[in-house]
């Protein structure tokens, strides 16, 4: 499965607007299967789709034993913007 989930942040709901609709993907996944995956998935037509790779945040917590320092899993985000009048049902979706 190259989609892991959709996104529920503040902006990915406002996205919605725009009828485009953020995914977390696998960091391997390239653009042509995401859109396929996406309008197989949901029954939508992918018109574009839109990548970004993070980087993991270095963090770092304090206890008794000193300090303890790590970092946060690198991930990939899709922006799919679908056809007009096509919509995905995100709070639903289980993918």
């Amino acid at each position: 499965m190259l989609i892991k989930r959709p996104r529920h942040t503040e902006k990915a709901i406002s996205l919605h607007e725009k009828n485009q609709y953020t995914f977390l993907v696998d960091k391997n996944a390239n653009k042509v299967e995401m859109k396929k995956q996406i309008a197989d998935l949901y029954n939508v037509v992918v018109l574009a789709i839109n990548t970004a790779s993070y980087r993991g945040k270095k963090v770092q917590r304090y206890t008794r034993k000193g300090v303890i320092k790590g970092q946060r899993p690198l991930y990939k985000k899709a922006i799919a913007t679908l056809r007009k009048g096509d919509m995905i049902d995100v709070q639903e979706s289980t993918v």
